[in-house]
């Protein structure tokens, strides 16, 4: 299951989470419910942290789940584009 999951096109995967039937997914849906209330616990604990600190705190990632990819990483402006953003920003283009 895993292998035929990891072979998924974006758009087959954007399908399958719209279509939101974790049943047929290789996870059951009690164990769907379980990783939820783990990144709800873990979302909770973030902002009780946050607000009792005067240290930035970053937000817990959530937990992976089949045939869902991997968060992306910020992706970093070229030169260019920070230039061209920062046109479109004050009216310019």
């Amino acid at each position: 299951m895993t292998a035929l999951r990891n072979e998924l096109t974006d758009e087959e995967l954007a399908e399958q989470a719209r279509k939101g039937e974790p049943e047929k997914g290789r996870w059951s849906q009690t164990e769907q419910l379980l990783a939820l209330l783990a990144d709800r616990v873990g979302q909770l604990a973030h902002y009780y942290a946050s607000t009792h600190s005067s240290r930035k705190q970053h937000p817990p990632d959530p937990i992976r789940r089949p045939g869902a990819k991997g968060i992306r990483g910020k992706q970093e402006l070229s030169d260019e584009q920070a230039t061209t953003l920062f046109q479109l920003i004050n009216g310019g283009a």
